[in-house]
């Protein structure tokens, strides 16, 4: 059994509880968080130690791995001393607010052999997967453009900032919204080698953008990124990927997969000349727990299966959220930079693709 402690219980710290707590091989012997309701409440409802800051849960000895779950811009201070003491962790996105520490703790995880594994579900959603092999395998031809998009009602009006609306906690739709669809994109085509243009802009909002707009390079392929979290016209967030190539298109959501090929010997097994939907539905293989998603149980459940066989499929480790963490900055930078100016990373460097440096400003 894995001994597993959950770090911070908001909305993702409980559903992270949730499915550990139902998956075999997890054995949850600790929840983290210092509000005095509801750790004690869940403690007397489950039968789980609560503890009441995180110092204390990873000074025992009763742990082989943690989820952490807390606010973003304590990340860093938690993973690193859950890695000094050898445990493997799970982080929420993003990993950090600073690409290059991201970069620092993958390479302190991957020395002292740990697993590690940060919160970015679309890798486990099952268009989004089908779209991946889809492309390693070719059936696309060159790849000249893409797109990554995701639009959602998270702020709507006027308010009192909650720690979304504030840059220094890791709000603001660039770092907490677009991560999701960069993180595809990287997925997909790696590092950015470019960030061309980039426009952050508020809406509602009065510290931090509720749009992101930016036009990359990865290198041959341009891409557009499009983001609006303040778009009530959407009932939840919506992501959404678009790939063309001399060879066919390719649009997914979390719903369906639409592609079209042009026709030819390279058409793949399993898809037709001309237009081919696949559903979610049919692709997504079945979970062990199901609470709210297939791809929230199956990253737990690929975290789970890293640890106890290491010759398992790693997805998306802290080497792999760095490159989005770095992108982030990226066009961050290009955002703020002066008319005409190029933003360009050389972030990514290495064996694993750990950051030796985060940005270049020419």
């Amino acid at each position: 059994m894995i001994r597993i402690a959950v770090i911070g219980l908001g909305k993702m710290g409980l559903s992270h509880l949730a499915i550990a707590n139902g998956l075999s091989g997890f054995d949850v012997t600790a929840i983290v968080d210092s509000a005095r309701l509801v750790g004690p409440a869940l403690s007397k409802i489950t039968g789980i130690r609560h503890i009441g800051h995180t110092r204390g849960v990873l000074e025992t000895n009763e742990l082989d791995a943690v989820i952490v779950a807390t606010p973003t811009v304590s990340h860093e201070a938690i993973v690193r001393d859950a890695i000094s003491r050898g445990l493997h962790v799970f982080c929420e996105k993003p990993l950090t607010l600073d690409a290059e520490v991201s970069g620092e703790l993958a390479a302190l995880a991957e020395q002292r052999g740990l697993v590690t594994q940060v919160g970015y579900h679309n890798r486990f959603v099952a268009t989004f997967g089908e779209l991946k092999r889809l492309l390693d395998a070719g059936a696309l031809g060159k790849v000249s453009h893409a797109a990554g998009e995701a639009y959602g009602p998270v702020v709507t009006r006027p308010a009192k900032a909650t720690w979304r609306g504030k840059a220094e906690l890791g709000g603001g739709a660039l770092m907490d919204y677009a991560a999701h669809p960069i993180n595809l994109l990287n997925w997909y085509f790696g590092a950015p080698t470019t960030c061309d243009s980039a426009v952050l802009s508020s809406i509602y909002s009065k510290a931090v953008e509720d749009e992101v707009y930016a036009l990359l390079r990865f290198g041959s392929v341009s891409a557009q990124l499009s983001v609006n979290w303040s778009d009530p016209s959407q009932r939840k967030m919506s992501s959404q990927i678009k790939i063309w190539g001399d060879l066919g298109t390719i649009y997914a959501d979390r719903q369906e997969l639409r592609v079209f090929f042009k026709g030819g010997d390279h058409v793949p097994e399993g898809y037709n000349e001309g237009w081919n939907v696949r559903y979610t539905t049919d692709l997504t293989p079945p979970v062990e727990f199901y609470i709210r998603g297939e791809e929230y149980s199956a990253q737990l459940e690929a975290f789970r299966n890293r640890i106890a066989d290491r010759s398992a499929i790693a997805m998306n480790g802290f080497a792999d959220a760095a490159m989005t963490d770095a992108t982030i900055h990226l066009i961050r930078a290009a955002a703020e930079a002066k008319p005409l100016a190029v933003q360009s990373a050389s972030a990514i460097k290495g064996r694993r693709g750990f950051l030796s440096r985060v940005l270049v400003r020419s």
